[in-house]
C-alpha cells in the first residue's frame, strides 16, 4: 500500500475512534492565556519559575518524544517554541489513553499547567490539562524540519509557513515594510486612498492586460495595470498628496522579478518635480533600510549593497556611455544602435525609433551593471507617454528609474498636465497599437477631460514592494516574496489529490 495512503488511513482512523470515545477532533472551546513567548518572557530570568503560576497556551505539536508513560512535545504558536511535558499520573489515565495516545506531529491541542525547568534548564510546562483542538490528517513533511522542493513550498504555502521559520520571517518582515511606508507618507500630509481595480481603459502604464466582461454593463473590463490616472485625477480634484499601495496586474511572463498579480506603492505630490521626488525616495528607502536592519548596508547574494545617501544620478545617456561602453555615435545612431543589439543577439523592428533603441540598449547592456542605488534620468519621449517634456531638451521626458543589484525599483517622473500634448502621445501610442504593440497605451478622453480642467504642477512615483522586500531579506525570487505566487496548474495525480507529499518523498524529490 502506498505509506502515504496508509499515513492518511491511520490518521482517519484516529478521527473516527475520538469521535466514537465521545471526543470532539475539532473543538473550540479552549481559550488561552498566553502566548508561548510571553510564557517564556514572564519567566526568563527566575532561576526556579513560580509553580503555583497556572498558563493555557495553545499550538501546533511540532514534535513529540514519548517514554511509555511520560511525554515530551514541542509546541509552537505565532510567537515561538514551548516545551511542554505530559505525564499519564498527571493528567489522569483515561485522557492519557483517549487523547494523548491519538496524537501526532501537526496536531493542534491545548494546554493548562505549571513552568518548571528541566535538569537542561529548558522552561517547560507540566501539563494538568490537554486537549485536542484540531486532529490533522496529512503529516508535516520529513519530520518537520523543512520544506525544501521550491514548487511545493510556493504551491502548499501553508506548509511552508508551518515548518520554515525562514519564510515567516520574510513575510513579517513584508508587514513591516508596507507598515513603515504607510507611517512616512501618513506623517507628510499624504492621504492613502483606493482606486478602482477593474477599468474600461487599460491604461497608466505600458502593459498588456488581463481583460474580462462585466455582465451588467454590457462592457469589456480591464484588471488594472496601475492606478496613475486615476490618482492623477484626484489631484486634478484638488487632493494634492494622494498614495495608494495597490495590486496591479499584467499580462507577462513568470520570471525571478516578474508576478503577473504584484504590489506597488504609488504616490502624487502637487507642486514637486521629479527631482524632488528623487530626495524623497532616498530618504523614503534609507529610512526603511535602517529600520530594518539596524544599518544602511544589505546584504545581496555575494555582495554588500550600501543605501547610504546620496546616490548615484545617470541620464539615459550617460548610462549607455559609461556603463554601457557605448560610444558617443552608437549612443546617438540608430542604426549603430541596431548593429550593436543585433551583435548581441537582440533583433529590433526597422521602425524603432532612437528611444526605444536607446532604452533597449540599456536593457541589454547597462542595466544589469548598476548594482549601488543608481536614479536613471531623463528618458526619451518615445517611452514615456505620460511624463512631462524637459524644458531644455524636449525629446527627452523629466523622469527617473531607481535601479538597485541590476533590478529596477522605482520610476516615476514630472507628470504631463497638458492636455494638447497629452493628447498627441496617446495619439502615437494609438499609432503603435496599430502596428501590433499590445502593450501601448489606449486613449483615455475622460482623462485627457481632466486634465482640461487642470492638473496642476505634479510629480508622482511608484515603487515595488515585491521587488523592494526582495532586497530587504535578500531573496532571488519575487516567488519567496509573495504568499500566494503564480503557477502553472497541478497535473494528473497532483491535480486530483492536491497531492502532499510524504516525509520520503520530500526528501528523495
Amino acid at each position: 500500500m502506498d505509506d502515504r495512503n496508509e499515513l492518511l488511513r491511520q490518521r482517519a482512523d484516529k478521527v473516527d475512534a475520538l469521535r466514537a470515545d465521545g471526543y470532539d477532533p475539532y473543538a473550540n472551546d479552549f481559550r488561552p492565556t498566553h502566548s508561548l513567548a510571553q510564557v517564556a518572557a514572564l519567566n526568563h530570568q527566575q532561576e526556579t519559575p513560580d509553580e503555583e503560576q497556572r498558563y493555557a497556551v495553545a499550538g501546533r505539536i511540532m514534535a513529540l518524544r514519548s517514554f511509555g508513560k511520560a511525554a515530551f512535545l514541542k509546541l509552537r504558536d505565532r510567537t515561538g517554541d514551548l516545551q511542554i511535558m505530559v505525564r499519564k499520573d498527571v493528567v489522569g489515565p483515561e485522557v492519557f489513553l483517549n487523547i494523548f495516545k491519538r496524537l501526532d506531529v501537526g496536531d493542534i491541542m491545548g494546554v493548562r499547567g505549571a513552568l518548571f525547568k528541566t535538569r537542561t534548564g529548558e522552561l517547560t510546562i507540566q501539563a494538568a490539562e490537554i486537549a485536542l483542538l484540531t486532529k490533522t490528517l496529512r503529516p508535516l513533511p520529513e519530520k518537520w524540519h523543512g520544506l525544501t522542493d521550491l514548487e511545493t513550498r510556493f504551491r502548499q504555502r501553508y506548509v511552508d509557513l508551518l515548518v520554515n521559520p525562514d519564510a515567516r520571517e520574510i513575510f513579517k518582515t513584508r508587514a513591516r515594510v508596507v507598515q513603515y511606508v504607510r507611517r512616512f507618507f501618513d506623517e507628510r500630509e499624504y492621504l492613502e486612498v483606493e482606486t478602482p481595480m477593474m477599468h474600461p481603459i487599460a491604461g497608466g502604464a505600458v502593459a498588456r492586460p488581463f481583460a474580462t466582461w462585466h455582465n451588467a454593463l454590457g462592457i469589456p473590463l480591464y484588471l488594472r495595470i496601475a492606478p496613475e490616472l486615476y490618482l492623477k485625477r484626484l489631484v486634478v480634484g484638488g487632493l494634492e498628496r494622494v498614495y495608494e499601495i495597490n495590486r496591479n496586474f499584467r499580462n507577462e511572463g513568470l520570471s525571478q522579478t516578474h508576478n503577473p498579480e504584484f504590489t506597488m506603492l504609488e504616490f502624487y505630490e502637487a507642486y514637486a518635480t521629479f527631482e524632488d521626488l528623487m530626495d524623497l525616495t532616498e530618504e523614503l528607502l534609507t529610512g526603511l533600510v535602517q529600520s530594518v536592519t539596524g544599518g544602511t548596508t544589505l546584504p545581496w547574494r555575494d555582495e554588500q549593497i550600501s543605501f547610504a545617501r546620496p546616490w548615484r544620478r545617470l541620464s539615459v545617456r550617460q548610462a549607455l556611455l559609461e556603463v554601457g561602453g557605448l560610444t558617443a555615435q552608437e549612443a546617438d545612431s540608430p542604426a549603430a544602435l541596431r548593429a550593436a543589439l543585433a551583435a548581441a543577439g537582440h533583433e529590433t523592428p526597422p521602425s524603432s525609433p532612437l528611444g526605444v533603441l536607446q532604452m533597449e540598449a540599456f536593457e541589454a547592456f547597462a542595466e544589469h551593471k548598476l548594482r549601488e542605488p543608481t536614479f536613471l534620468t531623463h528618458f526619451p519621449v518615445e517611452v514615456s507617454p505620460l511624463s512631462r517634456r524637459n524644458d531644455e531638451r524636449p525629446e527627452l521626458v523629466d523622469r527617473f528609474e531607481l535601479f538597485v543589484a541590476g533590478n529596477e525599483i522605482a520610476n516615476g517622473f514630472s507628470e504631463l498636465n497638458d492636455p494638447v500634448d497629452q493628447r498627441t502621445r496617446f495619439e502615437a501610442q494609438l499609432a503603435l497599437r496599430e502596428q501590433g504593440d499590445e502593450e501601448a497605451h489606449q486613449m483615455d478622453h475622460d482623462y485627457i477631460r481632466a486634465l482640461e480642467y487642470g492638473l496642476p504642477p505634479t510629480a508622482g512615483e511608484g515603487i515595488g514592494i515585491d521587488r523592494l522586500v526582495m532586497l530587504l531579506t535578500n531573496n532571488q525570487s519575487i516567488r519567496e516574496v509573495i504568499l500566494f505566487p503564480h503557477m502553472r496548474p497541478e497535473r494528473g495525480p497532483r491535480q486530483a489529490d492536491a497531492h502532499n507529499p510524504t516525509p520520503d518523498e520530500e526528501t528523495n524529490r
